[in-house]
C-alpha cells in the first residue's frame, strides 16, 4: 500500500520572520523593533468618536454617547490616546469579526467571548493566557469562538506580540535533499525556535512553541502543554488504510499575528477563533502542494491513475479527502463546518446585514470555497469589498 511519507516535501520560499535570536525567556532590554505607528492625535480623536458613535447607537446606549465622548477627547489631548471600556473593546471585537471580509463564518459574530488581559504585559503572563484561550475555546470539542485582549500599543511602547501565524501550528524541519518534514509553511519558524533552545521530535506534526516579543524582554519561547492543544486523527468512513497514513490536524485555528483595530487604537496581540471549516483543513492545508501535498498519496492508495491531468484524480483524492477530515471530526465530537452548510449560513448573513441598512465586506475569492467552489450557494454573486473599521488586519513586521 501506498504510505504518506511526510519527509520529503519540496520546499517554499518562506514568509518573513522577525530576527529572534536570545535565550528562550530571558529577559533583558530587547522586544518588538521600533516603536508603534500611532495615528495624529487629531485623527485619532476623528476615529475614536466615529466609533463611539457607532457602539453606543448600535448598542442602544445614546444617552451614554455625549459624556464617553467628553472623556475620551480629553484623555486623547492629555495622553495622547484613551482606553476602551470592556463593552466598548466587547463590542469592537466582535464587530471585527463581523468586518473581516475575508471569513465566510461571520454569522455568530455577537457570540463571540471576549477575554480582556489588557493588564498582561510580561512574556510568561501572556503564555499562560495564551494556553488558557486554548482550553476555553477548545471547550472539549465544541468549539467556542473567542478572542484574548492584550495591550493596546501606546505613544513611545509598543505592545506584546506573538509571532506565531496560528497560536498551534506543526514545524516544518529541513532535510538534506531539499525537502521539508512537515509543514512547509512553517519553515522559518522552526528554524527560528530551534536557535532559541527548542527541538522537536522531528515528526511531520510536532506542535510548535508560542514566541512573544514584549517591551523589555527578549523573545520568549513557549512550549504549549499537551492539554490545551485538542488533535484528530484522520481516518475515512468507507477506506480502512486512511487512517494507517497517521494524519492529524488540531481542533482550534487560532489566529495570532493580526491586529485589532478598534477606534484608533492598535491591539497587535489579540489571539481569535472560530472553528474550522473542513476544506480549510482538507483542501489546503493537507492538499495545497507547498503544504503537505497528500493529493498524491491519497491518489495512489485509491489507485487512481495518475498519469493525465484527464483522469481527474486530484479531484477525485481531493473529495476523499475532505471526506475523512468531516467525518474524522464529526467522529471525534469536534465543531467543524461543511462548506455547502458554511454557504447557506454566510447568504444568511448577508441577507442579515442589508437588513440593518449595514454593507457586509466580502472578498469573493477568499468566501468561495476551494472545493466544488460553483456547487456551493455563496458562488454565483457578488459582493462588497469595503475595508471597514474596527477590524482585524495583518501589519507588516
Amino acid at each position: 500500500m501506498p504510505v504518506f511519507r511526510p519527509a520529503i516535501r519540496q520546499k517554499r520560499p518562506a514568509e518573513r520572520l522577525s530576527s529572534l535570536s536570545s535565550p528562550p525567556g530571558s529577559a533583558g532590554p530587547a522586544g518588538p523593533a521600533g516603536l508603534p505607528d500611532l495615528a495624529d492625535p487629531a485623527d485619532l480623536s476623528d476615529e475614536a468618536d466615529r466609533f463611539l458613535h457607532q457602539c453606543y447607537t448600535e448598542l442602544g446606549r445614546t444617552a451614554e454617547l455625549p459624556a464617553r465622548r467628553r472623556a475620551v477627547a480629553a484623555a486623547i489631548r492629555a495622553d495622547g490616546t484613551y482606553d476602551h471600556t470592556f463593552a466598548e473593546l466587547e463590542y469592537g471585537a466582535r464587530v471585527a469579526w463581523r468586518n473581516s471580509s475575508r471569513c465566510i463564518g461571520r454569522l455568530y459574530w455577537q457570540s463571540l467571548k471576549l477575554r480582556d488581559h489588557r493588564d498582561a504585559d510580561r512574556p510568561v503572563r501572556i503564555a499562560a493566557e495564551c494556553v488558557r484561550h486554548l482550553r476555553e475555546a477548545t471547550n472539549g470539542g465544541r468549539i467556542r469562538p473567542t478572542v484574548t485582549v492584550f495591550a493596546p500599543d501606546r505613544p513611545g511602547r509598543p505592545a506584546p506580540r506573538i509571532r506565531n501565524e496560528q497560536l498551534i501550528r506543526y514545524a516544518g524541519y529541513r532535510v538534506e535533499d531539499s525537502g521539508v518534514v512537515g509543514d512547509p509553511r512553517n519553515i522559518e519558524l522552526t528554524d527560528t525556535v530551534r536557535t532559541l533552545g527548542w527541538y522537536g521530535h522531528g515528526t511531520a506534526f510536532d506542535v510548535l512553541p508560542v514566541v512573544i516579543e514584549a517591551p523589555g524582554y527578549r523573545p520568549y519561547v513557549h512550549v504549549l502543554p499537551q492539554d490545551c492543544v485538542l488533535e484528530v486523527p484522520l481516518s475515512h468512513p468507507r477506506h480502512p488504510w486512511f487512517a494507517e497514513l497517521g494524519i492529524r490536524w488540531h481542533a482550534v485555528p487560532a489566529i495570532s499575528d493580526m491586529c485589532l483595530e478598534i477606534g484608533g487604537l492598535h491591539y497587535p496581540c489579540a489571539p481569535f477563533n472560530g472553528w474550522y471549516m473542513g476544506t480549510e483543513i482538507g483542501s489546503r492545508n493537507l492538499a495545497d502542494a507547498d503544504r503537505y501535498d497528500l493529493l498524491p498519496t491519497v491518489a495512489a492508495n485509491l489507485g487512481l491513475d495518475t498519469t493525465t491531468d484527464r483522469t481527474l484524480w486530484r479531484d477525485r483524492a481531493l473529495v476523499e479527502l475532505n471526506v475523512a477530515v468531516l467525518h474524522s471530526y464529526e467522529a471525534a465530537g469536534v465543531t467543524i463546518a461543511d462548506h455547502h452548510t458554511e454557504a447557506h449560513r454566510f447568504l444568511k448573513h448577508v441577507a442579515k446585514e442589508e437588513r440593518a441598512g449595514r454593507v457586509c465586506p466580502a472578498e469573493w475569492s477568499w468566501i468561495v470555497p476551494p472545493l466544488s467552489g460553483s456547487a456551493t450557494a455563496v458562488f454565483h454573486r457578488y459582493y462588497d469589498e469595503a475595508d471597514a473599521r474596527p477590524n482585524f488586519v495583518r501589519h507588516e513586521v
